[in-house]
């Protein structure tokens, strides 16, 4: 597995994903080795910010994941694909590489060679895109129908498939204090509204998850977050990164506490001491790729929090909006769904666990294993 990073999730959403696929994977026994360069800018980033703590609680959060971490101008692929089976090279990766290592599978057929891609930039910077060499790849796994669908009308790639991601139950699942009942997370799956109302205490009304990122959801972000908090009075959280020093004053004005960078797998301690959280959608994904939620939806509901979307089209119909979430088609209708999300504890409860039960029943990196192995069968 070549990605950009598994030991740093800073900026650097798809962290998530790898290790619950990497763990899926070697609690089943197989070997597994994931590549990442040295100087991968999620980690200097990291660092440069926080000092070498995070990666060292990165191994004690994740005890059996290991990283090479590789320089990318004398790395040794006959070395690094010895005995392979099947290989995955994330799209993060340099052109330069993703070439190198389809030339040696085209010299090496002991091995089955698949692209993923999990970013939008197949639609909007399809130059980019066109300019990866995936001649000698099997093929491409694609976090989205329309994704796969411009990899077959450009002629990118031999075969596509979907490939959705999922959430590391292992990590992302309901956490409550010792001491209250885990109404949402015994809920019987076929009886939506819990039997009974757990009356937690909070440390806030809401929080959010994400990076500001390239002014590419800021007016979003304002219509669907800043303002229904204002409006509501919401005691509320942000954490976070890339966020320009307007954005924090922003933030501050409508007395948001800004928290910064959060490590990905303490999302869920944080989601447990919130009534709510939203998922704001970046525009690229709305206007252009319908049917991608991102991975924050998955992370929201394997946690048990309620959650409310801005708007964006389930053209795969992974969920049921109204039932594993609400969507709100504009700010005044989000003000009125975290307005009964903070008052309303029993529709809450019930949303959340309606949106837990898919999760469990559809959308887990066991589910994207077992796919990912039906994959390499079909390939053999």
């Amino acid at each position: 597995m070549f990605y950009h990073s598994l030991l740093s999730d800073w900026n650097h959403g798809n962290a998530h994903f790898l290790r619950g696929i990497a763990s899926e994977l070697l609690a089943r026994g197989h070997d597994v080795a994931v590549y990442e360069p040295e100087n991968a800018w999620s980690v200097q980033n990291l660092v440069a910010e926080h000092g070498d703590a995070p990666l060292r609680e990165f191994a004690h959060a994740y005890p059996a994941l290991r990283s090479t971490r590789y320089d990318p101008t004398n790395l040794d692929l006959d070395q690094a694909l010895d005995n392979a089976n099947l290989v995955l090279v994330h799209e993060w990766n340099e052109h330069d590489l993703v070439a190198r290592i389809g030339q040696h599978r085209a010299h090496n057929d002991d091995y089955r060679l698949l692209f993923h891609d999990t970013h939008h930039r197949a639609a909007t910077e399809p130059e980019s895109m066109a300019a990866y060499d995936l001649r000698h790849y099997d093929g491409v796994l694609a976090f989205g129908k329309v994704i796969g669908d411009i990899y077959m009308q450009n002629s990118w790639a031999q075969r596509v498939w979907t490939w959705h991601e999922a959430a590391d139950t292992r990590v992302f699942y309901p956490r409550y204090t010792d001491d209250r009942r885990q109404t949402i997370d015994n809920a019987n799956p076929s009886v939506h509204r819990p039997s009974s109302i757990v009356h937690r205490h909070y440390d806030g009304d809401l929080v959010w998850i994400g990076n500001w990122g390239d002014e590419e959801r800021t007016a979003e972000l304002r219509e669907f977050l800043i303002g229904p908090v204002v409006a509501l009075g919401l005691r509320a959280r942000v954490h976070g990164v890339r966020y320009p020093d307007y954005a924090r004053a922003e933030l501050a004005a409508a007395g948001i506490e800004y928290a910064g960078w959060l490590p990905n797998y303490r999302a869920p301690e944080v989601f447990a001491r919130f009534r709510a959280t939203v998922h704001v959608m970046r525009r690229p994904y709305v206007e252009r790729l319908p049917g991608i939620p991102t991975i924050r939806v998955f992370e929201a509901l394997a946690c048990g929090i309620p959650l409310a979307c801005s708007p964006w089209d389930d053209a795969e119909h992974l969920f049921t909006p109204g039932r594993d979430f609400l969507m709100a088609r504009d700010g005044a209708e989000m003000q009125r769904h975290l307005d009964m999300l903070a008052h309303d504890e029993a529709a809450a409860q019930e949303l959340a666990a309606h949106g837990l039960a898919t999760i469990r029943a559809r959308h887990t990196c066991a589910h994207r294993v077992d796919e990912l192995l039906a994959i390499y069968e079909e390939l053999e």
